[in-house]
């Protein structure tokens, strides 16, 4: 009786600390998705797909090689209780190649042991969005049409990340459909198309506030958490306060955005996000930016690889950006690399609006300060503007005259949201 009491206790005592944990992950937006998860099975399915998947691929050919049947390209694997479907893999396959991302990486942190985490958003849709463990990728349920919009409009992404390979938009790193088969009569099976994308704040680890903007006022605001609160909280354009110093790389970020903006004006899309992540730049990455051998490797970064060696006048120009920087005093106009005139290495910036990449993680996404370092990146690029998005204009407009707010055409949105940059980058 004693050893049975005390093992009622045990018992107690784990789902007390289970309880506990799940509260703490509430309140952080994330919950580990374990065997206690209701999403645990799928995620054990998505990982052995995915796995499964990748091992299958073979060496991709370069983003400007890319043929049509790569992009219609649709592959079916059958496992024990689920099956997997991928589409367009090789277009993927050299998209993440394109990032200097390898296969094995990138297998080995959506496959690995440890648990996806679950991230709770605040987003109007019902998405349910997955995270690797070391929060490198996101996976986001899409519903049908979303996941056709991306694949018919695939190869307009390809060609405009091919000709701008330093694009703020978010990086889509793969496409599939996952069916498991119900065997009860209740409910038929379940079927979930995915999304997987790079995230932008990644590491995270030293991040200390995030924005999502859309370049509107109303609704956009966020309770902020308190002063030394473990919750992660991503704020609005209203929370927003001071101003983005970039130092030199302030004309390439304007106009990047500018160039981003208008391409997604193309599809007729509207009601993205420019999500900007800030830290102050450490020591550490304050010594590392004046070495020699960061600059070697942010110029071989920056450039292709069959491009050819000239890139001695790229790394000077930059070892006297970065002086300048630390010094306060401009120098010359202070414009970024990808904005410098002239033939060779830095026309061919020029031409594809390149800049000098920092030596880090998640490069295009990053961009240094003199004292700051940001995240920035365009996501949620899957809303049209349709004829429910246009009575929902008017109805906007009636209902909140002389306020502005998301649901405008995708011309008037794009000009928004870049006037909002230039008005707080300096």
């Amino acid at each position: 009786m004693p050893a049975k009491k005390k093992a009622s206790a045990s018992g107690a005592t784990r789902r007390r600390r289970w309880w506990q944990l799940r509260m703490l992950w509430s309140m952080l937006g994330v919950f580990e998705i374990n065997q206690n998860h209701d999403f645990y099975d799928l995620a054990c399915f998505i990982k052995t797909g995915l796995q499964t998947a990748l091992t299958d691929n073979l060496d991709p050919p370069p983003l400007e090689q890319l043929t049509a049947d790569c992009f219609k390209k649709q592959e079916t694997q059958v496992h024990e209780g689920f099956q997997m479907q991928t589409f367009s893999g090789p277009v993927f396959s050299s998209l993440r190649r394109s990032l200097g991302l390898s296969e094995e990486e990138y297998r080995s942190s959506l496959s690995s042991d440890d648990f996806y985490l679950q991230f709770i958003s605040n987003s109007k849709s019902k998405a349910d969005f997955f995270i690797t463990h070391d929060k490198r990728f996101f996976l986001k349920t899409q519903s049908h049409r979303e996941v056709k919009f991306l694949l018919s409009n695939l190869p307009l992404y390809v060609d405009h990340l091919n000709r701008y390979p330093h694009s703020l938009l978010v990086r889509f790193m793969g496409v599939h459909k996952i069916t498991v088969p119900n065997h009860t009569k209740v409910t038929s099976e379940t079927k979930k198309y995915f999304i997987i994308m790079q995230s932008v704040f990644f590491p995270d680890d030293r991040i200390s506030s995030r924005y999502d903007i859309k370049g509107c006022e109303l609704g956009r605001w966020t309770a902020p958490t308190p002063q030394g609160s473990p919750v992660i909280s991503v704020l609005k354009d209203n929370n927003f306060q001071g101003q983005i110093t970039l130092g030199p790389e302030r004309s390439w970020f304007e106009e990047q955005v500018e160039l981003d903006s208008a391409f997604l004006r193309s599809l007729n899309v509207l009601d993205y996000s420019l999500l900007i992540g800030q830290q102050a730049l450490h020591l550490d990455e304050l010594d590392q930016r004046h070495s020699l051998a960061t600059l070697v490797n942010r110029t071989t970064k920056s450039l292709d690889l069959d491009e050819g060696p000239p890139t001695r006048p790229l790394l000077e120009r930059q070892r006297s950006l970065d002086e300048e920087q630390d010094s306060g005093v401009p120098g010359g106009g202070g414009v970024p690399l990808g904005t410098l005139p002239g033939g060779g290495a830095e026309g061919e910036f020029h031409a594809r609006h390149r800049r000098l990449l920092p030596d880090f993680q998640n490069a295009v996404h990053v961009l240094d300060g003199p004292q700051r370092r940001y995240f920035v990146g365009i996501i949620d690029v899957f809303t049209q503007y349709g004829w429910r998005k246009r009575l929902e204009h008017w109805y906007k407009a009636l209902r909140f005259p002389g306020r502005s707010f998301s649901t405008v055409s995708p011309h008037a949105y794009s000009l928004r949201l870049c006037q909002w940059v230039r008005s707080r980058t300096q």
